[in-house]
């Protein structure tokens, strides 16, 4: 028996396959379908004045920071945002006081360039220490993660790779094997990247 406004336990279906496993975090460009290349339609030259009438520059805080709550990240350049580009993508990323990313790895490389703070890679168990100023490399195919070390200040960098041309010639495969957590930095309920970048 069981009271008003309860679900009757009785009538309840069997658990599917993997009922058990817990539910991962759902980020956006994790989910939704994305353009990873473009289609080159048109004529060749057609082509070629749409491109050379793209903008040069693309101001960053024409974008809007998403994810969190302690890694947030904001697209710049990547054929689905942009059409000055086909091979290259390029975001920000910033990370809450003594906070972290997702576990992950893909086939293409990455370069990181630390614009604001400390932090630290995990690249396949080995720890890789980083500060404002450096430019610290993904390898390819590196299972990695990224943390933040100071428990005061915020970790900002931009990230800049080849994963549109890495895609288009089908080396694919991409891996969250860790996903972001779900809850702020230990005292940073209130962490929010920086507005002007």
């Amino acid at each position: 028996m069981h009271e008003e406004g309860e679900p009757d336990m009785s009538k309840r279906e069997a658990p599917e396959h993997g009922h058990n496993e817990p539910e991962a975090a759902v980020w956006e460009r994790w989910q939704k379908k994305r353009t990873f290349v473009r289609a080159l339609e048109g004529t060749y030259g057609e082509l070629v004045r749409e491109l050379l009438d793209q903008p040069r520059v693309y101001p960053s805080n024409d974008w809007k920071w998403k994810g969190g709550p302690q890694n947030f990240g904001k697209k710049i350049i990547n054929p689905q945002a942009v059409k000055v580009s086909q091979s290259i993508e390029c975001h920000l990323d910033a990370i809450a006081p003594g906070g972290h990313g997702q576990k992950h790895g893909h086939m293409n490389s990455a370069c990181f360039y630390v614009l604001k703070g400390r932090g630290y890679d995990i690249h396949d168990g080995r720890r890789i220490d980083y500060e404002a100023g450096d430019l610290m490399l993904v390898e390819n195919a590196c299972v990695h993660q990224h943390f933040n070390a100071d428990p005061e200040e915020e970790l900002v960098v931009l990230i800049m790779k080849a994963k549109p041309l890495f895609l288009f010639m089908h080396m694919i495969f991409q891996k969250v094997v860790e996903y972001p957590p779900k809850v702020p930095a230990p005292g940073q309920d209130d962490y929010r990247p920086p507005e002007k970048l």
